[in-house]
Order: C-alpha cells, then structure tokens, then sequence
C-alpha cells in the first residue's frame, strides 16, 4: 500500500510540472518587473529566470527588475504600484501576493473559516484596485502568478496555520480570473510546489521547498519556481546545441542551434570546430544553511527535471572503433573519456563543469550573483521606506532626525535592526546611484561576456593516444 501511495505521489508531481501552463516567452528590450511580496523581494527565482536567459539568448538583452517588498499584501502593493513598478518603465509585470493576505492567526473550526472569508474579501478589493492600475497602464503586458504555498504538512518545528494554504489558492483563483478576463498571462507555483513536497514528503516527513518557516521558499524551492516558470513560457526540450557526427565517414549528421566546420579525421580519432549559439546553464553547488538543512540551486535537479528538459548540449559520435576508450577534450583540455557506445548514444556537455563553454557561463552566473546581492541591499532600503517610515509619514525622509528614530524603533523590531545598517549608506542618494550604476556595469559586462566562441573539439582512442605518447 506505500508504495502504491508513493507512485500516485510521483504520478500526481509530475503530471502537476508538467501541465500545460502558457506564458509568452520574453523578446528582446523587454523590461520586466517583478512585483510581490518577501518571496519576490528576498527571493531568487527571478535572478534565476534572467539566468536563463543571458545564458540561452545570449544576443537578446533583457532588463528585469525586483519590486518585492516583505510582509506586503494586496492593498499596499496598490499604493506604490507607480512608483515602484510603472517608474520602471515596465514592458511586462508579474504580480505574485496572497502569503501575507491570508494572515498568520493560530486558529481553527468556524473562527478561521470567518477570518479567512474576511481577509480575503479584504485582499479581493484591494486587488480589484490593481487590476484598474494594472488596465490603465498600457505599456505592458502582465502575468499573474499564483503564489508559492504555505506548507502545512512538513513535520517541522515551526507550528502549523492550519488551512492557510487553501485561503491562499482562494486567491490565486482570483488572479487566474482576472488574467482570463483581462487576456493576461497566468502561471500557478502553489499547486505544483505542493505535489513536490507531497512526493518527498513520502520519503522525508520534514521536508519542504518552503524552509523552516513553511513560507519562504529554501535556494533549491526558488530554482523549481524558475522551472515552473520556464517550462509555461515553453521552453522545455529546446536544446543549448546538439551535434552529430559519423566519424568514418567524416560526415555531419546532424547539428542544432550550433555550427560545425573543419571535420576530420576517421575511426581512430575524428577533430572538428563547433560553436554553439548559447551557453549551458551553470548552477551553483554551495549550500546555503547548515547541516542536514543545507540546500543548494543544483540540488532542485533532484525535485524537478531540469537538467533533461532545459540544460541539453548533446555529442554524438558514430562510426568509431568500437569496444575502445576514446578522451574528448575541448581546446586541448581533456574533459572526460567514454566507450564508443557511450559517444555513439550521446553524451551531454552541459553536465560537465570543466568545459570552456561551461566555465564561460560560470562567470556570467557570478557576475548576475553579484548583481542580486547589490539589488537586494536596494530592495532593504525600500522595504523600511514603504513598510516603516510611510506609516509613521517619514516616506522620503532621509534627515539624522529620521535615523535617530530608526534606531530606537530597532531597539523592538528585529527587522528594522536587521537592515539599518543598509540604511545609514542607502539613505544617502549618491550611494543610491552608484549602486545602481553598479548594477548597470555588471549587467552591460555579463551581456559582453555571454556570446558563445567557437572550440576545437577533439576525440581520439586512447590507445592511439597511450602509443603516441610511447613514441616521442
């Protein structure tokens, strides 16, 4: 009967990712802004979109930008709407809420029936008041994504809210409304994060894509909402390049989103020039937490299939020697060593990191890491401009008074605390501006360094190679 249970688990998880979810692939100079709440605002996904694309589309520049602000719901998302997201000169806008809007109230039976019926009402009306910007601000398409879940069944310290998640997709029943209504885009994360913690959860009663707090989601839970989002723009089996090659027959079989030339050679070794129109997609393996609890970006390989269905450079080889060893190296830099079956089934260059065309990559995933954390000390200073000081009518005010108040307010408030010291350089308008130019220079280098260069690839039989080395 487990096991029974455990295969409807992954039935039902990978019929979820894999559900036909459109949304219109980005084209280039598009703006993008990403709006929403600390899931947006201290989240990764986005960065991991963009990855994507600077990677894949290395000739297409995009711009997007972070607009999340912690603890938002739908009604102050509204308030700063032109400011934070149409001043950006938006050609598309996603809009993701419904954490905060459901609350965060210990309760149960007919009291959390009444307070979620309220709050979201609440949330509806506010939203309501979004759409009409949303209507009116001509310039951009939109898409509504439907949250990522709050997970109530992790067994985990952290104490259960319970039906918080079914509130939560009450609103996302709304959003996918409006964008049926309006001709908007609409792609859900809630359902399909939650068939993913079902399916591990079969295994591993404490996990979770939702961290210790069951809502924000760990690195590894951002990367699967990248996924989600990629795979509804269509992307899913698009390759970065494939070859294939006879090699005794010195013939191009086949080649995809790439180029080959100067092909030679024969059974024993066969050498060409290839260059590939993108680069592979490099994930980070550091792990962020500690322990046990340590997750990394690589590691949502392991909860969705993103390596098959996104990170393809294929190599094959036919026509070789078989029941040989043949070395493949890239530039003269050995790479790895395969059968003449194994080459002739193919092989996939975009899983070894020590290839040129990956190392090229690498730099450009670090220099968009770098660009992030620069954004995110941006997004700090705004959080205490729209969360703090807007209430107590301090918005835009940057005086010493101001940062004297901070300071005693963060004397009660951890999070004020937290990000003060951000604020004391922040507040400051050329430190501002030299953040984001920052940025800017960051983003022009990653768009000069991303365009893919041809190499010589080589394969040639070891023993071919062990007597050459005999020889001299």
């Amino acid at each position: 009967m487990r096991i029974f249970l455990l295969i409807c688990l992954l039935l039902l998880a990978r019929s979820v990712t894999t559900s036909a979810q459109q949304v219109k692939p980005f084209k280039a100079g598009d703006r993008v802004v990403f709006t929403g709440n600390s899931i947006t605002d201290g989240g990764r996904y986005h960065s991991f979109i963009w990855l994507y694309y600077m990677t894949r589309m290395p000739y297409m520049r995009l711009d997007f930008f972070n607009a999340g602000i912690g603890g938002d719901v739908a009604g102050q998302i509204s308030e700063r709407l032109q400011e934070d997201v149409f001043d950006k000169r938006p050609t598309v806008i996603t809009l993701t809420f419904g954490m905060n809007d459901t609350g965060y109230q210990l309760l149960t039976g007919e009291k959390a029936d009444s307070n979620y019926r309220a709050k979201i009402e609440k949330s509806y009306r506010s939203f309501l008041n979004i759409e009409n910007q949303l209507q009116k601000y001509a310039g951009a398409r939109k898409i509504m994504i439907g949250s990522s879940p709050y997970d109530g069944n992790a067994k985990i310290k952290a104490g259960v809210i319970y039906q918080k998640n079914e509130a939560i997709n009450k609103v996302i029943d709304f959003q996918k409304q409006a964008a049926k209504t309006n001709n908007w885009d609409f792609v859900d994360f809630n359902q399909p994060m939650q068939a993913i913690n079902r399916q591990q959860q079969a295994r591993d009663s404490a996990f979770t894509l939702e961290g210790f707090d069951r809502i924000h989601p760990t690195i590894d839970g951002h990367m699967v909402m990248a996924y989600l989002f990629l795979k509804a723009q269509g992307f899913a089996g698009k390759k970065i390049a494939a070859i294939s090659i006879n090699a005794s027959e010195k013939k191009i079989i086949r080649f995809e989103n790439c180029q080959i030339s100067n092909l030679t050679g024969g059974k024993q070794q066969v050498d060409f020039i290839y260059k590939a129109n993108a680069l592979p997609y490099p994930t980070d393996t550091v792990m962020q937490g500690s322990g046990k609890h340590g997750r990394s970006q690589a590691g949502a390989e392991l909860l969705v299939p993103f390596e098959h269905d996104f990170n393809q450079e294929t190599l094959q080889v036919a026509g070789l020697a078989e029941n040989q060893q043949y070395q493949v190296k890239i530039d003269d830099k050995f790479i790895g060593s395969w059968t003449a079956s194994q080459l002739k089934s193919g092989i996939n260059l975009a899983k070894i990191c020590t290839t040129p065309q990956y190392q090229q990559a690498l730099a450009v995933m670090h220099l968009n890491e770098e660009r992030w954390a620069i954004e995110r000390r941006l997004r700090e200073y705004w959080w205490l401009q729209y969360s703090i000081m807007k209430p107590h009518g301090l918005f835009h005010n940057d005086s010493e008074a101001t940062v004297s108040s901070l300071k005693q307010y963060a004397k009660k408030d951890f999070f004020v605390a937290v990000v003060l010291n951000t604020y004391y350089k922040a507040r400051l308008k050329p430190v501002r501006d030299a953040w984001q130019k920052e940025m800017d220079l960051l983003t022009n280098e990653i768009y000069r360094i991303n365009k893919p260069v041809a190499h010589k690839i080589s394969v040639q039989a070891v023993n071919n190679l062990n007597h050459a080395i005999t020889q001299k």
